[in-house]
């Protein structure tokens, strides 16, 4: 169970804060008895009031220490090729590393649809639509998480990568 402060990951909604534990008061659709996180999106709007038993995917974030390996390591993740043509058969390829909730599949991800869209450019073509949904969400869920356990602003996130890289020697 998490506790009142935590940053979790909470399904495909990214980082939330854990504001309290309890029976939200005034919410029609909550069951009478049963505890509740109220959760507060850090990169959304809202509230959400999540059984702290549902069947929604919950983790806590990295550590700062996690997240500095994963970036270290960003040169050694290969990327995946993936080469179908079909849209909704690539989306459910995409969707799989969403789903995984892991920064390293999102890593993996980013650096696949990267490669693809390069190969277009090459090849006198555009990024689709697919690719730029999908590298956008991995971007957001990534970032997000990496922003938060690193202290650092939303937009700072990619220039701390490239500057750690570049610092270990190692550009990704």
């Amino acid at each position: 169970m998490f506790a009142k402060g935590d940053y979790i990951i909470y399904g495909n909604s990214g980082v939330c804060r854990v504001d309290e534990i309890g029976t939200p008061a005034g919410v029609a659709s909550a069951d009478e008895g049963r505890i509740y996180y109220t959760l507060t999106p850090v990169y959304g709007t809202g509230t959400i009031y999540i059984p702290v038993d549902g069947k929604v995917f919950m983790r806590p974030v990295i550590s700062r220490d996690e997240a500095e390996r994963l970036i270290d390591r960003i040169p050694e993740i290969r990327e995946d090729t993936c080469e179908h043509r079909d849209q909704k058969l690539l989306a459910n390829h995409y969707k799989s590393f969403i789903q995984s909730h892991e920064c390293e599949d999102l890593v993996q991800l980013i650096k696949s649809i990267y490669a693809r869209n390069q190969y277009m450019i090459r090849n006198g073509k555009k990024a689709g639509t697919t690719d730029r949904q999908y590298m956008k969400k991995a971007e957001e869920l990534l970032h997000g998480e990496l922003s938060v356990v690193l202290e650092l602003s939303l937009e700072e996130v990619p220039a701390y990568i490239a500057r750690r890289l570049e610092e270990n020697g190692r550009m990704g």
